[in-house]
């Protein structure tokens, strides 16, 4: 999958453009929670809209650097 087809297949869930790539991020990490993308498509669409923009919320960062690993 690209960048382009997940925009479109948000398009055609949700019946309007994304407003930013932050709802694709979002989108992209439900259709892999779902298992309807491999790990490594879902690896670089990250990297692609990381590289692009998208983040995660800050509180979702804060919370991961909070975590102690045992």
């Amino acid at each position: 999958m690209t960048l382009e087809e997940l925009r479109v297949k948000f398009l055609d869930v949700k019946s309007y453009e994304p407003v930013n790539l932050n709802q694709l991020m979002d989108f992209l990490q439900y259709f892999y929670i779902k298992g309807e993308i491999s790990v490594n498509n879902y690896r670089t669409l990250i990297q692609t809209l990381e590289l692009s923009g998208a983040s995660k919320p800050a509180y979702i960062t804060e919370i991961s650097q909070n975590v102690e690993v045992f």
